[in-house]
């Protein structure tokens, strides 16, 4: 069958979360002050109850609740394309599919945990959720969902990307959300850092740190966090569990499975699945995460217990990292601007069970044009770099003549992203 448009119906949603920590344990986060594994307890001034169990649990499946799945359908199941236009610009005997993740009301993959996060939240009676965004993406994800809940929102957005992407912070306000620019006055290590670095571009390690602490300085406050944490990566997985659905209305299964990474919770959505049959013995599908040269963390970065933030106020995180202090340069791909990565994707990339690459800015954009000229979805630049990988893997199987079958996840669409694509067409974009 040669489908262009692979759909699920409601029903055909997925009723459970699948958790990886089952069949791959990750070494638990660490208290700093002892070096010994977390208690669970210290953490609920920050956290939800439920999301804390979750981010510890060992069970394989856990149920998605009804509320949840009900928010979900507004955008879910999301569909599944093969990209026949981009194969044959290439020219490539490969097939390429991409799960297109950019169809929620947030534009992106964010809200699948962004609902979860906020209902579970409202179960306990939380009044107002603090957090961090980088390109915008969560920010706006949280507050669509904190405003369906009745919860108030602020969130903390990078310095760099606060002023790249106006209609980032223009979608946060539409949801009834206060934002920020980070690094700020309006906390003590915002403070700290501004007079440190006036000049600062901001870092999502900063805004982190400064969204922790209002959250641990007000008792009707709590912090969500978009990515890294395990329970993000669970809620995640709603992604590659409807792809695999779809994959079995068609003949094809991928060989091939990619996510851009910055924390990682968009690549483990679409992989965690994947892998679990691999480690299981059933498939033998290669995994490729793919991040930028500027921000090299799992390319270049040390697989060792480092802090989320950079006021280093977070448990320590067993996770490849380039430091907590590690403010990289202001490139475009926002979201992907973080100095660590997702213990579980790290311990997968340690483990050789995933690959890592890494791209410049200019051949990501390179990239996103040609897709947008094929395809006509116009991509966000963290979801330029799963498409720049895909592209090369496809131009290999031009090259070998293989028929290999590419899913890469389209985490989001670039529609706020447009200043970013002018200066790439005027010739101003660097690659770093």
């Amino acid at each position: 069958m040669d489908h262009t448009k692979i759909l699920l119906d409601e029903n055909e949603m997925p009723k459970q979360w699948y958790n990886i920590l089952a069949d791959l344990p990750v070494e638990p986060p660490l208290n700093p002050a002892t070096n010994e594994p977390m208690n669970p307890k210290d953490l609920e001034p920050i956290f939800a109850k439920e999301l804390i169990q979750q981010e510890i649990s060992s069970e394989r499946y856990i149920d998605i609740p009804e509320e949840i799945r009900e928010i979900y359908t507004l955008w879910r199941p999301s569909p599944l394309y093969r990209a026949h236009r981009l194969e044959k610009a290439l020219g490539t005997p490969a097939k390429i599919y991409y799960k297109n993740e950019s169809v929620s009301p947030a534009g992106s993959h964010k809200p699948n945990t962004a609902i979860a996060q906020a209902y579970y939240n409202m179960k306990e009676g939380t009044e107002r959720i603090t957090t961090e965004t980088g390109a915008g993406q969560w920010g706006s994800a949280l507050s669509l969902c904190c405003n369906y809940f009745d919860i108030e929102c602020k969130v903390y957005m990078v310095r760099s990307s606060f002023y790249q992407k106006p209609y980032r912070k223009s979608l946060i306000n539409l949801w009834g959300a206060n934002v920020i620019p980070s690094p700020s006055t309006e906390t003590q290590f915002g403070r700290k850092v501004l007079e440190m670095y006036p000049e600062t571009t901001g870092s999502l390690g900063i805004a982190i740190s400064e969204a922790l602490e209002e959250a641990a300085l007000n008792d009707n406050t709590r912090y969500a966090l978009g990515s890294v944490l395990n329970h993000t990566s669970l809620h995640q997985t709603v992604v590659g569990l409807e792809t695999q659905a779809q994959f079995d209305k068609t003949e094809d299964y991928p060989d091939i499975v990619i996510g851009c990474c910055g924390g990682g919770s968009n690549l483990a959505g679409v992989s965690l699945p994947y892998i679990r049959d691999n480690i299981a013995g059933k498939t033998n599908t290669r995994f490729i995460a793919v991040e930028p040269s500027a921000c090299p963390t799992l390319t270049s970065g040390e697989f060792k217990y480092d802090f989320g933030d950079m006021a280093q106020m977070t448990p320590l995180l067993k996770m490849y990292t380039l430091g907590s202090e590690f403010i990289p340069p202001a490139i475009h791909a926002g979201g992907l601007r973080y100095h660590g990565a997702s213990p579980i994707v790290s311990k997968l990339v340690a483990d050789g069970i995933m690959e890592a690459t890494s791209y410049h800015q200019v051949e990501v954009f390179d990239a996103a044009v040609k897709f947008a000229r094929s395809e006509g979805i116009a991509p966000a630049p963290e979801s330029s770099h799963a498409i720049k990988c895909a592209i090369d893997e496809a131009l290999k199987c031009k090259q070998t003549g293989e028929e290999k079958t590419i899913l890469f996840n389209l985490s989001g669409h670039g529609h706020f992203d447009m200043s970013s694509y002018d200066k790439y067409f005027s010739g101003e974009l660097s690659n770093d």
